[in-house]
């Protein structure tokens, strides 16, 4: 295709850079930047290149531009549109993931070439995601994002690190995929570049008994059945939404969660007495198709129905810090690690893959079934007890 591909020295502002030049079959030359060059610094085959490092480099993207069809390089937008096809066939999250993809990637990276794609621009972005506010909901309307306080406290700061890993986490899915389909011959620069470190570290926000029972009490009434049947079952809020009174099986005792849940697979809950005898109630006189739990003016409960109805709830009851409604969810989990259950059985309960999920959130909370199992199966190794009655938890030795 007659591409021609140099690497020369030239001066920016005071500073020595190598930069390459690619032509095409049109006679177009593209000037890409390689790095500073190794007159003041010693190179580092990253930011800093010596002569045959920028030559390499050069040759790199020379080799990037013939492997496109007709020569034409492939944008950031592109692969992305190319990745989002796939994953709209492939996986459940797909608005979540075109969200992430409009407010954060494509607004930086959009018109970028993928050759151009360097470790040090894409570590900086992504320092930036984490050092920048929160955005906030906001209307169609509104001619401007919002955005929250900057974060402050360190707790704060450690939550916009993990969101700022997660977007790392879409941007280097499309970059993969567009490297498997060989859409770019070299994934260095994005494989260079790692999440944060300790920034995932789980919050985990439940309610203890007490708190439950007052939430419940203060809710509006078609409201409150939500919240007990949430609390009951450990169910997502979408999944409760949609549960119609065909999966409700009093025989067995158990509720069937379709296939649309987040993972994919549908599952079977099994009911506690008291829950059975609450799910017995909400479905008297509903049938078939007809949803389990509706709103007070008998439309099915829709995305978002629900925030505003809990932030209420959650100040009358003096909940404070205010919960989330997935925070009902690992209530229902909490409660059970507390009161002996194993990391198996409450993963298997809230329909996660495997216990990874299930161990970051509530493994620390099995401590109490560690120490029961010390405390009674461990042998003496022939101590004799001083007969002093000592209290360790509720047990007396």
């Amino acid at each position: 295709m007659g591409l021609d591909s140099k690497a020369r020295c030239y001066s920016n502002w005071g500073d020595v850079a190598w930069s390459a030049r690619i032509a095409g079959d049109d006679g177009r030359e593209v000037y890409h930047k390689l790095g500073n060059a190794d007159d003041f610094q010693d190179a580092d085959d990253e930011t800093v290149l010596s002569f045959p490092q920028a030559q390499q480099r050069a040759r790199d993207l020379a080799k990037e531009a013939k492997a496109r069809p007709k020569g034409r390089l492939v944008t950031v937008a592109e692969v992305t549109a190319h990745y989002l096809d796939w994953y709209r066939e492939h996986r459940r999250a797909y608005p979540g993931t075109v969200a992430t993809v409009n407010a954060h990637i494509l607004p930086t990276w959009g018109n970028t070439l993928l050759i151009d794609i360097t470790a040090p621009a894409l570590r900086q972005w992504h320092e930036k995601l984490a050092t920048q506010p929160a955005r906030k909901r906001t209307g169609t309307n509104a001619t401007k994002q919002a955005f929250r306080e900057k974060a402050a406290s360190a707790d704060e700061k450690r939550a916009r690190k993990s969101t700022a890993n997660r977007i790392l986490t879409v941007f280097k899915a499309i970059l993969n995929r567009a490297f498997r389909d060989g859409m770019v011959s070299d994934d260095t620069a994005w494989r260079r570049v790692k999440p944060f470190e300790n920034a995932d570290e789980p919050v985990t926000r439940f309610l203890t008994t007490a708190e439950s029972t007052r939430l419940i009490n203060v809710c509006h009434p078609s409201f409150r059945s939500l919240v007990k049947a949430a609390l009951f079952t450990g169910c997502r809020y979408g999944e409760l939404a949609r549960l119609s009174a065909a999966d409700v099986n009093i025989d067995t005792g158990m509720i069937y969660l379709t296939p649309e849940a987040k993972s994919g697979k549908g599952r079977h809950v099994p009911l506690s007495a008291d829950g059975l005898d609450f799910f017995e109630s909400a479905i008297v006189g509903e049938t078939g198709a007809e949803h389990v739990f509706l709103r007070a003016d008998e439309e099915p409960w829709g995305k978002n129905h629900h925030v505003r109805l809990l932030k209420a709830a959650c100040e009358q009851a003096h909940v404070e810090p205010a919960i989330g409604f997935h925070d009902l969810r690992h209530t229902y989990a909490s409660l059970l690690a507390q009161a002996g259950a194993d990391l198996l059985t409450i993963s298997k309960l809230l329909g996660h893959a495997d216990t990874r999920v299930t161990s970051r959130h509530y493994a620390h909370l099995c401590d109490k079934t560690l120490a029961n199992a010390v405390r009674t199966l461990l042998p003496s190794f022939g101590h004799q007890s001083d007969n002093k009655v000592k209290d360790i938890g509720s047990r007396k030795i």
